[in-house]
This record gives C-alpha cells, sequence and structure tokens, in this order.
C-alpha cells in the first residue's frame, strides 16, 4: 500500500541508461498483476491519497457498460460483514417453538416483535426505523439465500458471494469479469464519472477481473479537494521497456485517479445534505456520502457499502442488536432522502453477507458460523412489500450438517434477477458473468420492461429514445395502446424543471420538442425525464444545448 500526499511525491526509478533507451537485462515480458504484487497493490488494488482511499486501476468493466446501458437505475450492496444471523434479523414466528428451543437465551421475545406478516415473521424492535418501509411497499425478504454445501469460513464464503464458483478458487468476481475485454483501453481513455464505488472498505472480490481489482474505493469525498487542481502526470513516451511499461502504468492510474477525484468532489458539492443521518456512527457516513453522490448526479450506477462486525460468537443480543439498529437507521435516513429529492424510485439496494449463523446458541451467549440466511431488499421500485421463497425449516430434523438450515434461494438467482429486470442487462451476458449459469427471474417486483430504444416498435410496452438536430432535444415515443402520459423533467439534483406533456394520448407515435414543451428558459446542461403511465414508468437523461 502506498502513502502519497501529491503526485510529486511518487517517486519514478531513475533509468541510468541513456535517454530513451534501457538497461538490455530489462528487456523482458511484464506482468501487470505481478507488478502491482511487488507494489503491494494487487490484495486492495488502491493507494492511500492523504488517508483517502482511492483505487490506481480500473472500475468495473460491468459498471462501465451499466453507465451507457439503457436505464438510470442505481444499485446499493449493502455488504453485512461477518455473517449476519438471519433467525434474530427476521425472526419465523410461524416456528417459534423450535426457535425458542433452539435459543433459549438468545431468541426474541414476542412482546420485541415488530410484525411483517401477522404469526409469520418479524423484526426485532431495534430495526423499527425500517417499518415504515415495509408498510409503504419498500421493503422485501428473500428467505434461506445460500447455495449447496456452503463454505463456513469468511475468506472462502466472502470469494463466493463475490465471484459466484461454488467449486474451485476463482479470483475474479461476476463484476470485475464481466466486460473485462469491453474497454481494454479505459486507463487512457475513462468515462467522465466512476462506475462503480466503494465505501468502507478495500478490494472486494466482486469488483476484481483476472489481472486487476476494478473498483474505486474512497472514504471522504470532501478530503479530495486538495487534488483536484493537479495537473497529473505527463504521458511522453517513454523507453520501449520494461521500466517504460511500469512507468506508463502508475502514471495513466495516478491520473485517472486525480480525473475522478475531481468529477466525485464536483457531485458530492451540487448536492446538500440531508438531516436525520445518525452522528458519528459509520454506515450511517458511507448511506450519507452515496446519497450526496447520487443527488449530484455523479452518474455512477453501482455502489458497495460496508457494515462490520456480524460474527457474533458471543454476546450476541447486545452486539447485534446495535448493529441491526445501525442498519435499519442508515437505510431509513437514506430513503427518506432520495425521497425528497425524487431519487428514491431510482435506487434499489440489497444486503449481501458470506453467510448466516448457526440455529443453535454456543455456550458465549452467541452463535457460530452457518449457512443460509435472509437477503434484504429496499426502495419504491419493489413496488410492494413481500417475501421471496419459502423459510427454511428449523425443525432439529430437517437441519443439515452441524445444525444448519438448508438454503431455500440461490443466492445467483438473485444477482441474476437483479442484473436482467433492475439494471436492464441482456439474458446471455448476465449467463456469462455467473459462469454459464441460467436463472429464471425471480418476482421482485419489477421488470426491465420499457427501456427499448427501438423506435418504431411493435411490442405492447411503451418505448423512447432521445435524438439532437439542430440544437434542439427530442423524446421520441411510441405509444401501442391509448393511455394517459405523464412526462415530467428534472434537473440534475432530481429538482422537477417542468411537465412536457400530462394528457391521454392515442395510440401512435409522438416527438416531443423539450424547448419547447417545458415553457420556460432550460440551462445548458443534462437533465432527467420520466414517462408515467397507467402500466409502467420509465425514464431517462438527456442533454439541452
Amino acid at each position: 500500500m502506498c502513502n502519497t500526499h501529491h503526485p510529486n511525491n511518487i517517486k519514478e526509478t531513475k533509468n541510468t541508461s541513456k535517454e530513451g533507451t534501457c538497461n538490455p537485462d530489462e528487456h523482458k515480458k511484464w506482468n501487470r498483476r505481478s507488478f502491482l504484487q511487488a507494489l503491494g497493490l494487487v490484495g486492495g488494488g488502491s493507494m492511500m491519497l492523504a488517508n483517502t482511499n482511492l483505487t490506481v486501476s480500473r472500475p468495473s468493466p460491468l459498471s462501465l457498460a451499466l453507465s451507457q446501458a439503457e436505464t438510470d437505475k442505481i444499485l446499493i450492496i449493502c455488504r453485512l460483514g461477518g455473517g449476519n444471523d438471519g433467525l434474530n434479523t427476521i425472526i419465523p414466528v410461524n416456528q417459534y417453538d423450535f426457535y425458542a428451543n433452539h435459543r433459549p437465551l438468545i431468541k426474541i421475545p414476542p412482546s420485541e416483535f415488530i410484525n411483517l406478516e401477522e404469526n409469520e415473521f418479524a423484526m426485532p424492535k431495534p430495526m423499527n426505523k425500517l417499518e415504515n418501509l415495509w408498510g409503504d411497499g419498500q421493503m422485501k425478504v428473500a428467505h434461506g439465500v445460500g447455495y449447496e454445501d456452503q463454505t463456513l469460513s469468511h475468506f472462502r464464503g466472502t470469494d463466493i458471494w463475490a465471484n459466484t464458483n461454488l467449486t474451485e478458487e476463482e479470483q475474479s468476481g461476476f463484476m470485475g469479469r464481466y466486460f473485462q475485454e469491453l474497454y481494454p483501453s479505459y486507463i487512457t481513455n475513462p468515462p467522465e464519472s466512476p462506475p462503480s464505488i466503494q465505501i468502507g472498505s478495500l478490494g472486494n472480490l466482486i469488483f476484481r477481473g483476472p489481472e486487476n481489482d476494478f473498483s474505486f474505493a474512497i472514504s471522504d469525498p470532501r478530503r479530495l479537494e486538495q487534488y483536484i487542481e493537479s495537473q497529473g502526470y505527463s504521458l511522453d513516451p517513454s523507453p520501449d521497456c520494461t521500466y517504460g511499461d511500469r512507468l506508463n502504468f502508475i502514471r495513466e492510474s495516478t491520473n485517472v485517479t486525480y480525473t475522478y477525484a475531481e468529477a466525485i468532489f464536483d457531485a458530492f458539492n451540487r448536492s446538500t445534505d440531508f438531516g436525520g443521518y445518525l452522528e458519528d456512527d459509520n454506515f450511517a457516513r458511507q448511506m450519507r456520502i452515496v446519497a450526496r453522490l447520487i443527488k449530484g448526479n455523479l452518474g455512477t450506477k453501482v455502489y458497495m457499502v460496508t457494515l462490520g462486525g456480524f460474527d457474533t460468537h458471543n454476546n450476541q443480543i447486545q452486539r447485534h442488536q446495535e448493529l441491526l439498529n445501525s442498519f435499519s437507521e442508515g437505510i431509513n435516513n437514506f430513503y427518506a432522502d432520495l425521497t425528497a429529492s425524487g431519487w428514491d424510485d431510482k435506487v434499489l439496494s440489497m444486503t449481501i453477507s458470506e453467510f448466516g449463523r448457526r440455529v443453535g446458541e454456543n455456550g458465549s451467549l452467541g452463535t457460530d458460523h452457518g449457512t443460509a440466511a435472509p437477503m434484504m431488499f429496499f426502495g419504491t421500485g419493489l413496488n410492494g412489500n413481500g417475501f421471496i421463497g419459502e423459510h427454511p425449516s428449523i425443525d432439529p430434523n430437517d437441519l443439515t450438517r452441524g445444525g444448519n438450515l438448508a438454503n431455500t434461494n440461490d443466492f445467483r438467482q438473485l444477482y441474476s434477477t437483479v442484473m436482467k429486470e433492475w439494471l436492464c442487462i441482456d439474458s446471455d451476458t448476465v449467463n456469462r458473468a455467473l459462469l454459464g449459469a441460467e436463472f429464471e427471474s425471480l418476482d421482485l417486483g419489477f421488470t426491465c420492461g420499457g427501456v427499448n430504444p427501438n423506435i418504431p416498435g411493435d411490442g405492447e410496452t411503451l418505448s423512447h429514445i432521445v435524438t439532437y438536430d439542430d440544437g434542439q432535444t427530442f423524446i421520441n415515443i411510441n405509444n401501442p395502446e391509448t393511455t394517459h402520459v405523464d412526462i415530467t423533467l428534472f434537473n440534475i439534483i432530481g429538482q422537477k424543471v417542468a411537465t412536457l406533456r400530462n394528457e391521454m394520448l392515442l395510440e401512435g407515435q409522438y416527438v416531443i420538442n423539450v424547448k419547447e414543451a417545458a415553457g420556460t428558459r432550460l440551462s445548458t446542461g443534462q437533465y432527467i425525464y420520466r414517462i408515467e403511465t397507467g402500466t409502467g414508468e420509465f425514464s431517462k437523461s438527456l442533454l439541452i444545448a
């Protein structure tokens, strides 16, 4: 790990040969991964700039593709590090006798229940801030998520959830390898904004490709201000040898870091703080930063945040309840923040954890490493609350080796559903990212319908594209049936700017001149439009020249 306070502090090895030449011993093929290992960067894939964690290698190629996809949806992955105890998170009230017998000292008593489904399932009271999200149809729970022959190792379990390989030591994650070959010149020609960001942890395998860790990790965007004025490194030709290759790689990677530092800082400062987040709470700070970047229209499609400490082998009641309280407070305030700025329907959050906990308590008032556990989903896009799949039986006769739960939902099927139906990735590409495994989509309350760039269309779903001509911006719509259509224009921080149409439209094609329809002066820049009909809601970004 490098600790660098300014680009000029990165020392370049002096070339003792004549200018433009190299020592003959240096003329050998170099390997980028080996070079990163020598620098101590390959594990975390990042370097320290004034105590701010920033990547030195490429962001996720999956996320690069997402940044250009026909969707403006955003995914937040909330990692509950350490192995979350699912039975004390979503309590199986319908199996309470078994539950209480397995956990006589650490069970959640009925007086501490928040009922999610009467006499079926409940949450403990420390999660009370999620009660409103459940009641408003913004929370779903997938029961018994795991995989066959689940490992009980933290390291192996974390890797499997990232790389989706159940049998082999795969060193790339499903996001990191997704478009490994799609953007080979990314470092020298990066997009304007970082496609994926990790906050709170570094080097998760999810974002690692065969050569590099592809994530962009950050702690506090406000620390980036001192780097924005940096001009970066010159990319003048370097000696044609191993030394030159390494020098160029360091220069290019550092320049990307500083380019993205500016983009992040600008987005952060285009938005404002929302009151309510817990002070001095690490998870709350992470969610606050993500909300600021989303509201500032950074353009990043995938975020990962981490709340650690779930390895509750002892004193579980107090430790676990504190963690669940931190989590529920952070999620509740995050969606209140997004709702206030009109972003709540664009952001889906989901939890992951390397494994669950054993059904029975241990002798230290805790639980040991287990298998299946629930995944929680949050967001207006879920279109209602509910449960996915069946809860595993906790009858002692039905438990697997060591007293563990059998999984009833494969985590890869949930990944597949989110990728296809929320992020609108085509099925073949999703299957390749999951190492050839094919899964039917589950009903999480949303589909990718409505985002179809082909005009005209012959399907049953409204389709739309943006075109530009002679300084004007047009929304082209193909409406398959008579329906009421409400088209609203928002600025980059989610504020409503104008209503472009609010009327019944007959079946057919329509072209809307955005400037004319807005009826107000529109400044040059990026906007977002939302189309609401009786059958769905669709949105996309556009530019006003």
